[in-house]
């Protein structure tokens, strides 16, 4: 039987066909950018540039200014906007309105989301059906819900209507007039528009909790409520992470919601810092609501990132 000698040559031909091809993934590469260049992203970079960078640079820009309706030239006053708003208290009135809100919000909207997850948790036809219709207010203008509410809170509105029937004696209360709750009021509102994405983030939560852990919990004789409270709820801290991050970032950019229901009022009492700024730059100060923005800006980094990385930190040691 002829044998046959691995030579040099042969052994050096057979390593080199048994190693797998290198050239393979440098061609996937070309193939790849030749089939998805880059340059497709242009337009989409352009339009960024254009409406969110440009701005943003301008607005740190034109709060040094005295940039108004009732000048023809832009003149730089240094800090002298941040004073002026400052001192006459207007500015952090606002801005203590606008962070009671927020957290009016996240409390409201976290609370109102888990609780229905928590209640329609279970894959049943009805449940169903209740979360297309939580998801409903989500996907509505958020001015169509402010007018909406607008007209139910009226003191001649449906609510008092309801409640009149219930309590047989008419009911004229103005919800949205009164100075101490107003700022409540429109808070639920806002939370009960978001309140079905909040719900959704936790139905993922606990959709995700591993059933080996469920069940070793009962083997130990952990009743239902301690299960829940000791296994599960820990494990939905990115769920609540998310949900509080983007509350705490929504409410304090909110705008619409409170101008079709109060537009600040009563007595100014509902006047966030964006409404603010609306009417400022409505008056031709266009430097001052500049200013205010970017204040807006510097209060959302200070209040909002803190309360994530907290959030976070949470998760790391669960």
């Amino acid at each position: 039987m002829p044998t046959t000698v691995d030579t040099p040559a042969t052994a050096q031909q057979s390593g080199r066909s048994a190693r797998p091809d290198r050239g393979a993934p440098r061609a996937r590469r070309s193939v790849a950018r030749a089939t998805h260049p880059m340059w497709f992203l242009a337009p989409a970079f352009a339009i960024l540039l254009v409406f969110f960078f440009l701005p943003t640079v301008f607005n740190f820009v034109y709060a040094f200014t005295d940039w108004s309706s009732f000048k023809s030239q832009i003149h730089p006053v240094g800090l002298d906007n941040f004073a002026g708003l400052v001192s006459d208290g207007t500015l952090l009135r606002a801005l203590r309105i606008t962070i009671v809100y927020a957290i009016l919000v996240a409390v409201f909207q976290n609370l109102f989301g888990f609780l229905l997850a928590v209640l329609l948790e279970r894959d049943t036809a009805v449940n169903r059906i209740a979360r297309v219709c939580l998801l409903i207010p989500v996907l509505m203008s958020a001015l169509a819900v402010g007018y909406i509410f607008q007209a139910l809170l009226k003191p001649e509105g449906s609510l008092n209507g309801v409640l009149g029937t219930l309590l047989r004696h008419d009911v004229d209360y103005a919800w949205l007039a009164d100075p101490t709750w107003t700022i409540v009021t429109v808070s639920v509102i806002h939370a009960w528009k978001w309140m079905g994405l909040s719900m959704l983030i936790y139905l993922a939560g606990l959709k995700t909790v591993p059933v080996d852990l469920m069940e070793a919990g009962r083997t130990d004789g952990a009743s239902r409520w301690r299960t829940f409270w000791a296994i599960r709820f820990p494990l939905l801290a990115p769920a609540i992470t998310f949900n509080v991050a983007t509350a705490l970032l929504g409410s304090m950019n909110g705008f619409d919601i409170v101008q079709a229901t109060t537009g600040g009022g009563p007595a100014r009492t509902t006047e966030i810092l964006n409404i603010f700024i609306y009417r400022t730059f409505g008056q031709g100060l266009f430097a001052q609501a500049t200013t205010m923005s970017l204040m807006l800006f510097l209060a959302v980094t200070i209040m909002a990132f803190p309360v994530i990385r907290i959030l976070r930190r949470r998760e790391e040691v669960l």
